[in-house]
């Protein structure tokens, strides 16, 4: 996949108690628009202990429905070992959205 090795250093760069948004990542890609690109990377992350694509959350702060690696509460779960408080399967984003 195209953008999957660009998507996965993006992730290794994540800090511990941080999450990310879709859109976030596809503007370091260089197009805001590439959202659903990084999803589908994210989803065919083949590393995803090592490329933590689990600190990934949609722009409300919402967690992904359909999380490729054990579901939502494997996500939360990850989420909340990594110290980042999950309430409705929503993260606050003023809180813990990774400003880069």
């Amino acid at each position: 996949m195209k953008y999957l090795e660009d998507v996965q250093k993006i992730l290794d760069s994540i800090p511990k108690g941080k999450v990310m948004t879709y859109q976030q990542i596809a503007i370091m890609l260089g197009n805001k628009k590439l959202a659903r690109v990084v999803g589908n990377a994210l989803h065919k992350n083949p590393l995803p202990l090592v490329h933590p694509c689990y600190k990934v959350v949609n722009s409300k702060g919402q967690l992904a429905k359909n999380f490729g690696y054990g579901g939502i509460e494997k996500q939360k779960e990850m989420l909340e070992n990594d110290g980042i408080e999950v309430i409705n399967y929503q993260v606050d984003l003023e809180k813990y959205k990774w400003k880069i």
